[in-house]
């Protein structure tokens, strides 16, 4: 079977991600070992048991792409197949780099604890949020937002008729009546501190490029870039589509139509979240592995 591995984004953590995987495979429970002793953060209790860090983005970051990992790297112990491609939905793209071979894989996790940091420092008494828009065409998402003169712009293109809008909270507030007027089914100011995807995060995109540069290998599997919805395989396109990628949309639903054709199915690692989205916009197959059930009928949809 021809397969590509999905990574999920800032959104999809919850508390205890990771635990069965964590105790059941010695490769994952390994690497969650690796990047507390050379991060500093104890991962265990991050990610494991209820606390106020998980929902900050410095350390969001690294919990999710962590749990990513952990969760392919369990799928590893027991199947080797190489996808077509890897791709990721926003901070899922680092995920992704590093199932590549991109990026080692606790080197990103300490890059996206500074990408995390950068997004806060931009963010910093701004009073930046995100809202999701549903039940519009983006085509209308993107002229409310254009013609209102205030700091609010598409930032994720998820599926068809789910946008979600980055900017300002106090704008973000004053446009909702304007979706709904338009016909939005809904416009729900979502619980995060940071406005992702906009120029709001211009100099968090120029602090992370000076980061990327020495981590990213010279060549590596194809990724598909949020940017362009297009593969790329080299450092040179790495560093150029990453900085640019906090600042521009997240294509998700434009990168898996464009791809779907390429691939037998989906699998999803860390998370259900873009399972549920792909449902929406392709009929290939989307198995997610968060857990030794999850994981056993991946592999079984594979046999």
């Amino acid at each position: 079977m021809k397969v590509a591995f999905l990574f999920p984004g800032q959104g999809s953590q919850t508390v205890g991600m990771g635990a069965e995987i964590y105790r059941e495979s010695d490769s994952a429970a390994r690497l969650l070992e690796e990047a507390s002793e050379k991060s500093g953060i104890d991962f265990k209790a991050l990610m494991f048991s209820e606390n106020e860090l998980l929902g900050k983005s410095e350390f969001t970051q690294p919990a999710i792409v962590l749990n990513s990992l952990m969760c392919l790297a369990a799928f590893k112990e027991r199947v080797s197949i190489v996808p077509e491609f890897c791709m990721g939905h926003s901070l899922g793209e680092f995920s992704a780099l590093c199932a590549s071979g991109a990026l080692d894989r606790v080197s990103a996790i300490k890059l996206v604890n500074l990408r995390g940091k950068f997004m806060e420092e931009d963010c910093a008494g701004k009073g930046a949020g995100m809202m999701v828009v549903l039940g519009l065409p983006d085509s209308k998402v993107e002229e409310i937002c254009a013609s209102s003169n205030l700091k609010a712009w598409a930032a994720n293109y998820n599926c068809d008729g789910q946008v979600v809008v980055a900017g300002l909270k106090d704008d973000l507030a004053a446009l909702e009546a304007k979706f709904k007027e338009a016909g939005a089914k809904r416009a729900m100011l979502l619980n995060m501190s940071v406005a992702s995807h906009c120029e709001i995060l211009k100099n968090a995109s120029e602090k992370l490029a000076c980061e990327l540069e020495p981590l990213l290998a010279d060549s590596f599997a194809p990724v598909i870039s949020n940017v362009t919805a297009r593969p790329y395989t080299t450092k040179g396109e790495a560093l150029d589509l990453l900085k640019r990628q906090l600042t521009s949309p997240v294509l998700y639903k434009q990168s898996v139509a464009a791809k779907a054709g390429d691939v037998d199915c989906f699998i999803e690692f860390g998370a259900s979240v873009l399972k549920g989205l792909n449902r929406k916009i392709t009929d290939k197959p989307t198995y997610s592995v968060t857990d030794l059930a999850s994981l056993d009928e991946a592999i079984k949809a594979l046999a």
